[in-house]
């Protein structure tokens, strides 16, 4: 609790800025301009993105080079996406072979520049002694349960962030570009519109975007668009343990 309140273990706007930059440019695994190609569409004022109107005829996603999912941590990520239900209030039943899943994503990421950069730094900032423990604690940040409604353990960050749930018959979190491809291509997801499109001619791109999932409605989910798995978990992690409990 008390650790990291010393000036020597905490960590400053300025190195958040940097350290992302960083993270950002040893994203190798993150797709190049040629494997995605996208179809925004319409963009939606603020009064339209709550009416729930389907503005876009065509998917969002037009062409992604599918190469790029058999790269060690994208195929170790996307095993992990079938291990949820997506019905909060429905405790989450954990098997062995999903316990080994979660363990080969951590080894995967770990093996990358990004995951070994962002380490480094929280290592010379006091956080951890070693990798191990340092992949523990996101074993435990990441895929530990807690309860979203009803006291059941029915969620998890990966599960919120990454593979999406419903809550209240609204879809809630659902911010991964793999995921919504995947879906979309299955009929599954629905692309409505967009409202903020980032200003990147590279990726990863921010998207913010509207959607149905199976008849679920996303008002307004941002995602990047591009990202490899291990930048997307290496930055958020970066950001819950360095600012915990807030923005």
């Amino acid at each position: 609790a008390d650790g990291f309140s010393s000036s020597r273990g905490s960590i400053t706007e300025q190195e958040l800025l940097e350290l992302s930059e960083q993270l950002h440019r040893a994203d190798h695994n993150k797709a190049r301009p040629s494997d995605i190609a996208i179809t925004p569409q319409h963009r939606a004022g603020p009064d339209e993105t709550g009416d729930q109107q389907d503005r876009s005829p065509q998917p969002l996603y037009k062409y992604v080079n599918e190469e790029l999912f058999s790269k060690p941590t994208y195929a170790s990520f996307i095993k992990l996406l079938d291990n949820y239900q997506r019905a909060t209030g429905r405790e989450e039943e954990v098997t062995a072979e999903e316990l080994r899943e979660q363990d080969r994503f951590l080894e995967e990421v770990m093996k990358t520049e990004l995951m070994k950069t962002l380490f480094a730094f929280l290592q010379g900032k006091n956080r951890y002694s070693s990798e191990q423990e340092f992949v523990q604690d996101l074993k435990e940040m990441w895929f530990g349960l807690y309860s979203r409604g009803d006291g059941e353990r029915d969620s998890s960050g990966f599960e919120h962030v990454f593979s999406g749930e419903v809550k209240k018959g609204k879809v809630s979190g659902f911010h991964n570009w793999i995921r919504f491809y995947l879906l979309e291509k299955q009929g599954v997801v629905n692309y409505f519109s967009h409202n903020f499109n980032g200003p990147w001619d590279t990726f990863p791109d921010v998207l913010g975007l509207q959607f149905s999932w199976d008849g679920f409605y996303k008002e307004v989910g941002s995602a990047f668009i591009g990202s490899s798995p291990e930048f997307e978990l290496g930055l958020y992690s970066l950001c819950f343990l360095a600012r915990p409990g807030r923005a």
